[in-house]
Order: structure tokens, then C-alpha cells, then sequence
């Protein structure tokens, strides 16, 4: 099939006017979003229904078409993002953006893979229920990306990621077939639970359609709270006091590092650091309260007071307001966007068991300090679920570009680190094309055998987003 005659198809399944064929309207569509992978496309196609999907799909088995998947394009590892051969389609998501029905009663949510994160957390909201996940880019990212990368977020520790928030999914196989599994049961004991090899497959087995969500109660009051610590030993005993003292009300426990402070201030400086000393590590703690926003600060105060009391920490504030708490929150979710504006950097999204995070830190910061000096250890993250995002930035006053030539050795040293504390390489972001030969490392062989017998099942052509997650076949 040439080119014309592919977009003329294209074109009939889904209408001409949703099919891109010139180079400045398939830009956008072929880098990723930190603009480390730019690739190359055929064409970008958006279907706008689960049927046009079907029709692209069988369209490109027949005359052997790879697809690569797309949402909102905010993935951190590449996986989203075409090859350079101009011989891949882009299947975007972003016309299947409808909210199919909301629930209250079985507290269940059905949309679709393109609705965007946000605009899902309203229509839960506007039946007086909440949808708990919660990204940096929630103002842009989809749901089926979400999905597909089996996204984490903030508020993991207290709802989990999004494989645990999801009962059912919609699916189009690669041969164009649709498999309607959007059932919102909690139990539902029939057979395989194939909605979960969909999530975190990152459009590598089928393309993810539309999903049913759990929703939950929202609680009657939040409060946050930033506390300065010692160390980040410090931070872990914390963490395990608060999970004591506030058990389930407990929804997030975040953790920056001093090196982010700088940078955070030097990029965002209208942004107001409630501490005048820098110290080593802060946590950000959000507890959910199901009774009164006087019962909520009467904890929050009381669990802070034993802290200081007990000399794991050594400052602290508490937002008095909505305002105030967005503005503790706004600090750690513009975290990303300060160290981008600093210049190119090494970026790491690792996890490692809670009780070995303080172990892995140390000896991370000390291996890189020995091995590139002046670095600057800017790390943050989800310390609730053991999810670091251990960053790497050039010494002040050097060149990134040069500093980040020297990336593959830092990741090896890092990931090393990481294996060795029985952790893993990607927590949250995915594999996608980044970390996809790393991974291959660190994986234990009959398990990577499996997933590649998976990918051989449902993807037998190997037409679903090549070269991502696994390597293919031909290449070992």
C-alpha cells in the first residue's frame, strides 16, 4: 500500500478532516515531551469512536502497519513517541474524550481513554465524588495514559496507582477485535483478569478505549503540612509514625531535598519558601479527614508537636487555609519544571522497598559525589510508596549538555544501586523506549521470557507500539 492509498483508508475510517498528513501538523506529535526523542510519522490519525479504532486497526494488520498510541504526550520515557522511519501511524486519543456515565451509588466512574485527567476529577466531583488520582500533569494527560503507564501520583499511599483505581476496561486487539470488559464489580472471579495486562503495557498488547474508575466519598477537610528534617532517615521514621498515628487518613508523603531548594527559587522565585534555613530534607504530609477541618488540624497539629517533640524533626508549618495548603503543594509540583528550566539534567524514577530508601539515598549521593563531583543530588518524590525521582544535575557553572554526556554511566551507577536494594528502574514513568535495554539488565530472565510470550499472543505481528517496553524479537 503506498502512501496515498494509506491515507485514503485512513481517511475512510475516520474522516478525512482526523487524519494529519502534513510535516508541521505531525510535529507536535512525534517528540516527546522533555524533547529528548523526535521521531518521524506517516500519518496521525484520531478516531472518534471505539469503532473507528477497530477500523484503523484492522487497516493495520492487513497491510502490516505499526501504531504507535498516543494521549496527551506528556510521558517522561519516550514511549509515545514514533521512530524515525516515517512508516508509523500516530493513533491519538484525544477525540474519545467523552465521560460515558458517572455512578454515585456503586461509586464508579466510565470514561473515555481520552478524557483528560482533570476534566474526569470534575465529573467526579460534580456527583459529590472524588477520583484520587493526581499528577503535576493532570491538566493535560489522559486517562488511557494514565492507564498505560499504570500512572502513580501523589496521593498512591493512601488510594494506590491507577491499576488499583480501575475495575474494567474497553480494549481494541490488534487485529481490530474489541473486547468489552468495562464492568464495575469488585469481585469478579471468572477467569484471567486480563484488564491487567493492558495496564502499564504502555500500547503494546491493544489499545485501551475506555475504562470504569472507582470513585470515593470525598473527605470533609484536608491539611497539609511541611516539616524539616535532619536526614532522610529522619524522614523514613517520620513516615512511620504518621502511618501510626493517622492510619488511612494518611494520603500523601512527599519528600524534597535540599538541592531542589535553590533551584526551585532561583526559576520560581514568586513562589514563597516557608523556611529561612536550608536543610537537608523536607516532607510534605496531606492527611484527609472524614469528620471537620478542627478535627483534621487538631490531628495534624498534634502528630507535628510529637515530631518536634521527639527530635525527628526540627520545624514545621501548617497550611491554615485551602489557599495556603495549594501553596505548600504548588512548591513540590513545580519541582520538574524548576529543574527543567536549570538545563539538561539526568533524571531517575527508581522505587525501592520504604526501609531500604534511606540506604539507597546515602549510598547513592555518596557513590555519585565520588564519581562526578559538584553534582547535585536534586532528588524528591512519593516517599509513602517508595518512589524516588533521584535526579542527577551538573555542578553550578558547568556545562549540562557536557555534563549529561556522561549519562549512561550515571544511570548504570544508579540503577546498580537501586537492584541491589531490591528495587526497580521505573516506578511511575514506564519504560517506553528510555529504559527498555536497562530494564533488560536488571530483570530476572524467565520473567522478561513471559512477557515476551505475552507480546507473541496478543501482538503476533508485533504491530503495537515497536520497540517499546521490550525488545523486538529480531534484535534478541
Amino acid at each position: 500500500m503506498n502512501r496515498s492509498e494509506l491515507l485514503a483508508s485512513l481517511a475512510a475510517c475516520v474522516g478525512e478532516r482526523h487524519v494529519l498528513t502534513a510535516p508541521t501538523d505531525i510535529a507536535p506529535y512525534a517528540v516527546d515531551w522533555r524533547r529528548k526523542y523526535v521521531g518521524q510519522a506517516a500519518a496521525v490519525v484520531s478516531p472518534g469512536s471505539t469503532a473507528e479504532v477497530a477500523a484503523v486497526l484492522q487497516l493495520a494488520t492487513a497491510h502490516r502497519i505499526p501504531v504507535v498510541t498516543q494521549g496527551g504526550n506528556t510521558g517522561m520515557s519516550g514511549g509515545a513517541t514514533p521512530d524515525g522511519t516515517g512508516t508509523q501511524i500516530v493513533l491519538s486519543t484525544r477525540r474519545l474524550n467523552r465521560i460515558r456515565q458517572t455512578d454515585a451509588l456503586n461509586d464508579t466512574i466510565e470514561v473515555e481513554a481520552g478524557a483528560v485527567l482533570e476534566a474526569v476529577q470534575v465529573a467526579a466531583s460534580e456527583v459529590g465524588r472524588l477520583f484520587p488520582l493526581a499528577l503535576a500533569a493532570q491538566g493535560s494527560c489522559t486517562i488511557g495514559g494514565n492507564l498505560a503507564t499504570n500512572a502513580g501520583g501523589t496521593a498512591v499511599l493512601r488510594y494506590g496507582n491507577a491499576r488499583d483505581l480501575t475495575l474494567g476496561l474497553e480494549v481494541v486487539t490488534p487485529d481490530g477485535r474489541i473486547w468489552n470488559g468495562l464492568r464495575g464489580l469488585r469481585k469478579d472471579n471468572t477467569g484471567y483478569d486480563l484488564k491487567q495486562l493492558y495496564i502499564g503495557s504502555e500500547g503494546t498488547l491493544g489499545v485501551i478505549t475506555a475504562a470504569v474508575l472507582k470513585l470515593f466519598p470525598p473527605p470533609a477537610a484536608r491539611r497539609t503540612a511541611m516539616l524539616t528534617l535532619p536526614s532522610i532517615d529522619n524522614a523514613v521514621q517520620l513516615l512511620n509514625r504518621v502511618r501510626a498515628d493517622l492510619g488511612p487518613a494518611l494520603t500523601a508523603f512527599e519528600v524534597i531535598s535540599a538541592a531542589c531548594v535553590p533551584v526551585l527559587q532561583r526559576h520560581f522565585p514568586e513562589m514563597r519558601w516557608p523556611f529561612e534555613t536550608l536543610v537537608p530534607v523536607v516532607a510534605l504530609i496531606e492527611m484527609s479527614d472524614h469528620e471537620s477541618e478542627q478535627h483534621a488540624r487538631d490531628t495534624l497539629s498534634f502528630v507535628l508537636e510529637q515530631a518536634l517533640e521527639d527530635e525527628i524533626a526540627t520545624d514545621g508549618v501548617i497550611g491554615e487555609s485551602v489557599a495556603q495548603s495549594r501553596a505548600l503543594w504548588a512548591l513540590r509540583e513545580h519541582l520538574s519544571e524548576a529543574q527543567a528550566k536549570e538545563g539538561p539534567h539526568i533524571k531517575h524514577d527508581i522505587s525501592v522497598p520504604i526501609s531500604r530508601v534511606a540506604a539507597f539515598v546515602d549510598a547513592a549521593v555518596k557513590h555519585v559525589q565520588l564519581g562526578f563531583p559538584g553534582a547535585r543530588m536534586a532528588w524528591f518524590g512519593h516517599l509513602g510508596d517508595g518512589n524516588l525521582h533521584f535526579n542527577v544535575l551538573a555542578p553550578v557553572g558547568t556545562d549540562a549538555l557536557a555534563f549529561c554526556a556522561g549519562q549512561g554511566d550515571v544511570n548504570r551507577l544508579v540503577h546498580d544501586l537501586v537492584h541491589a536494594h531490591s528495587g526497580s528502574i521505573s516506578a511511575e514513568h514506564g519504560l517506553g523506549q528510555l529504559r527498555r535495554d536497562e530494564n533488560a539488565r536488571y530483570k530476572d530472565g524467565v520473567e522478561l521470557a513471559l512477557m515476551q510470550g505475552l507480546k507473541q499472543a496478543l501482538d503476533p505481528l508485533g504491530l503495537m507500539n515497536p520497540g517499546k517496553v521490550l525488545r523486538p524479537l529480531s534484535a534478541g
